[in-house]
């Protein structure tokens, strides 16, 4: 995976100014003649552009993807930009979930640097994590995470993956130690501003996390692992999924969950919450995963259970991965907390622990 862009293609750069034309004829086994850059998106941990290409056969763009920051902060994201690279260059073509195709990818050695040219989605436009989306969107989205999860549903290939492993007892106990810690940052980050009943619940998910992580391990799926609005596309041909630094194997019914309570305003999920779960559960359906031996029942349970992973990605990336607090951020991860928490008091996953 680190040499992506072998067979001759040139290594990876971490600066737009390297995307020059001979850079990328070579990497993309074409002549590109002239190039321009546009920065697009506003990522935590790296930097991505719309490139404008001049060239015999060329689209007229594509995205490029680098990495961003500090040595020392790339040095702590590094198995982020590793997985994502991993997921576009081995393992997108196995499963059915829309997402950009990759013309190049890959990571130096270390991991530190890393490149990805992807084609361009527009005129798709990215979601808005804190307006939420409309039922009829979030019913969009679903379908598509199916295509994600379904074709390797229960793959033992996966768990082989050495960039891909699974959360052991041990991790999962550091991981509540880590999360229990969070939760107090994120409290007094907030102070004020986050409801106590939310806090007191962040608080309890806390404590489970042990547990919950290691929870259900005989069902388990390729999952995004944060699979939300900001990380989805919508254009005329549907939606698709971008931003595949936290892919991972775990239970399929946390990307669920994470999804529809952070999207949804409470007084939205509720009424539609069955018809959502009914839709992905169709869509498993149709990408392999038989509906008798993974009923509908048992759907529901995973998505109930599942919905610990809201508070555990919003907390964390607040306090963890968030390189500069914005007043959109802040509001952002609010949102996301009351939502996820409201869905928690609504469904009481921490009692299937």
């Amino acid at each position: 995976m680190t040499d992506a862009g072998r067979a001759g293609r040139p290594a990876p750069v971490d600066r737009v100014e390297d995307l020059t034309p001979a850079w990328l004829s070579e990497a993309l086994g074409s002549e590109v003649t002239d190039v321009t850059a546009e920065a697009i998106g506003v990522g935590q941990m790296g930097a991505s552009y719309r490139l404008h290409l001049t060239g015999p056969g060329e689209p007229a763009t594509i995205v490029a993807k680098l990495a961003a920051g500090e040595p020392a902060r790339r040095a702590l994201v590094r198995e982020a930009y590793r997985k994502e690279v991993g997921f576009y260059t081995l393992l997108a073509d196995t499963v059915a979930v829309r997402t950009p195709g990759c013309r190049y990818g890959a990571t130096a050695a270390d991991a530190t640097v890393f490149t990805l040219l992807l084609d361009d989605l527009a005129p798709a436009e990215v979601g808005d994590q804190l307006a939420g989306c409309t039922p009829a969107e979030a019913a969009a989205a679903v379908v598509n995470l199916a295509g994600l999860h379904g074709p390797r549903w229960c793959d033992p290939a996966l768990t082989s993956i050495e960039w891909l492993p699974m959360v052991d007892a041990a991790g999962s106990e550091r991981l509540g130690e880590i999360m229990a810690v969070a939760v107090e940052t994120f409290a007094d980050r907030y102070d004020g501003r986050l409801e106590p009943d939310d806090a007191d619940v962040l608080r309890e998910v806390a404590a489970a996390m042990p547990a919950w992580i290691v929870a259900r391990p005989e069902r388990f799926a390729l999952t995004h692992g944060d699979y939300r609005l900001d990380n989805l596309l919508f254009g005329p041909d549907g939606v698709s999924a971008v931003d595949w630094q936290t892919v991972t194997v775990a239970p399929p019914g946390r990307d669920l969950a994470y999804f529809i309570a952070t999207s949804l305003e409470p007084d939205v999920r509720v009424p539609h919450e069955v018809e959502l779960v009914d839709a992905y559960h169709e869509a498993l359906a149709a990408h392999g995963v038989d509906p008798d031996r993974y009923d509908r029942a048992t759907c529901e349970d995973d998505y109930r259970l599942g919905m610990l992973q809201g508070p555990l990605v919003t907390v964390l990336g607040c306090v963890y991965a968030m390189a500069e607090p914005t007043p959109r951020a802040d509001a952002m991860f609010l949102a996301m907390c009351r939502r996820s928490c409201a869905a928690i008091r609504d469904l009481g996953p921490l009692d299937l622990l």
